[in-house]
């Protein structure tokens, strides 16, 4: 089966993840810190804190902006869930607002739509590595006096408006799961340009223990003293991960380029192929794209997906609407509330887009999306 997306792994990775298992540290050591500082290489001098997954990366996110019971946070339904559970798990209550037509990511006249006395997060998402319009979603955010958080689970190398996702928001998040634009096989990290920010989401990631001597309330306990004054999580991300982290981020921008070529021979192959949209990509954004989100037409998107699956092409849908999960059913939430969510998600289907596929298997890929349309 070829699958819609896949990890790049070379002998260079390898290589140094065997460094790292015949060193001294294991969990958290200089591995982490260098990770941390090569990511801010990629967001524009935005310091970063690296944790455990994507979904980590968010909880941790909301953790710092500081969120809970009684606030909301506006968000698009067009996202895996952590966008939302998370914020859920902090106690706050999630309001879903619509998403632009064209590029799946969440609008801007929907989000202040959204808007109440309560809210105190926007959260955007770069669906497929597409930035959403940050300068707009700025404008709201600021408007309602609340943070603006991006997740950027797809958009690790992506720019908007010449500047790097990273630098966009108050908060992003990024996610190294194996499918996206580098791998730590798991793993995640939050940009921050705020300094308390920034050492909220390290507090937080590593189970909100407090170490430094002139912020402890006892401070000649002893050497091995340690003080948890709020409390986190265990959301670290191990040095022989970040040694992971570290040689793929060398192949970054060869992995963008690669997969910019891919979605330039998707577009020249199926633009105009009856029953078939392919993605949008504004003037003013330069993707690291993720995903290939094309949109099949006449509801005919279950049809076209069995046949490419029988085929041994593994498409995939992203995703399914947030509060379509039985979860947020039983909260109360109703489909209906966001129709071009609602609209993009019936006829959405991710085609094969990782760096390592050829030319050949995506040309295979091209022929079994024609003739399934046929």
């Amino acid at each position: 089966m070829l699958p819609y997306g896949r990890q790049s792994i070379t002998d260079a990775d390898v290589a140094a993840v065997a460094e790292v298992l015949r060193g001294d540290w294991l969990t958290t050591g200089p591995q982490v810190t260098g990770f941390e500082e090569d990511l801010a290489g990629w967001t524009g001098g935005v310091p970063c804190a690296v944790v455990s997954n994507g979904t980590a990366a968010l909880h941790t996110a909301y953790a710092a902006a500081g969120i809970g019971p009684g606030h909301e946070v506006v968000t698009t339904p067009m996202t895996f869930v952590a966008t939302a559970s998370t914020a859920i798990a902090q106690g706050a209550t999630v309001v879903f607002a619509d998403v632009e037509e064209d590029t799946a990511n969440l609008d801007a006249a929907a989000a202040a739509a959204a808007v109440t006395s309560r809210t105190r997060v926007i959260t955007a998402v770069d669906y497929a590595g597409h930035p959403a319009e940050y300068d707009d979603l700025r404008k709201v955010a600021d408007d309602a006096d609340a943070l603006l958080i991006a997740d950027a689970a797809h958009a690790i190398g992506s720019v908007y408006r010449e500047r790097p996702v990273g630098s966009l928001a108050d908060l992003t998040t990024f996610s190294f799961f194996p499918t996206k634009n580098l791998t730590t096989a798991e793993g995640g990290a939050v940009a921050a340009a705020d300094p308390a920010r920034l050492t909220a989401a390290k507090r937080f990631r590593g189970i909100g223990m407090v170490r430094e001597r002139d912020e402890l309330r006892e401070p000649d306990e002893g050497g091995w003293h340690q003080e948890v004054h709020t409390f986190g999580l265990n959301y670290r991300l191990p040095d022989v991960l970040c040694a992971l982290g570290r040689s793929q981020l060398r192949r970054l921008a060869a992995f963008k380029a690669r997969r910019a070529e891919l979605t330039a021979r998707y577009n020249e192959a199926l633009a105009g192929v009856p029953g078939l949209r392919v993605p949008v990509q504004r003037a003013w954004v330069d993707p690291a794209w993720h995903l290939y989100p094309v949109r099949v037409l006449d509801g005919r998107r279950r049809e076209v997906y069995d046949e490419l699956r029988a085929a041994g092409i593994g498409v995939q849908v992203n995703y399914i609407p947030v509060y379509w999960h039985p979860v947020f059913a039983d909260l109360g939430y109703r489909r209906g509330m966001c129709p071009n969510a609602e609209r993009f998600y019936a006829e959405e289907l991710s085609l094969p887009l990782f760096p390592d596929l050829t030319d050949a298997d995506q040309d295979r890929v091209i022929d079994a999306l024609v003739t399934a349309l046929r």
